[in-house]
């Protein structure tokens, strides 16, 4: 059903330690990192990522990321025109996103409490 989940944080140093001791049990470690955000996982697959707020951007997005598993791209398609008619916001047509993959074809919405959600399919079809 996830495919993975993203937190907006104010000390990404602090929530890094945290996340990475209480999850070391189930061996999830940091795959990714900069100043700006963290991805944590099973090696070499963040599942779980954390993003630093700035302090300054009183206007930056609260809420948390929630990217579901689509088993399609016409999937994906449809949760995105679903949800435009159940009220949500858009945040990102469906669509490659090349930036993170060559075969990550997604969609953004923006929930009635400012929730970023997305559905994600990473088939190569047409």
């Amino acid at each position: 059903m996830f495919d993975h989940i993203g937190l907006r944080v104010q000390d990404l140093a602090r929530s890094v330690r945290f996340y990475e001791a209480l999850l070391a049990p189930l061996g999830v470690v940091v795959c990714m990192r900069d100043d700006t955000y963290a991805g944590l996982g099973q090696p070499g697959e963040p599942k779980l990522w954390l993003h630093a707020l700035a302090a300054q951007d009183a206007s930056a997005p609260r809420g948390v990321h929630v990217a579901f598993l689509a088993p399609s791209r016409a999937a994906v398609d449809g949760f995105y025109e679903a949800g435009l008619r159940a009220g949500a916001k858009d945040n990102g047509a469906p669509g490659l996103r090349l930036d993170y993959s060559p075969d990550y074809y997604a969609a953004f919405l923006i929930d009635a409490d400012g929730n970023n959600v997305e559905a994600v399919c990473y088939t190569r079809e047409a």
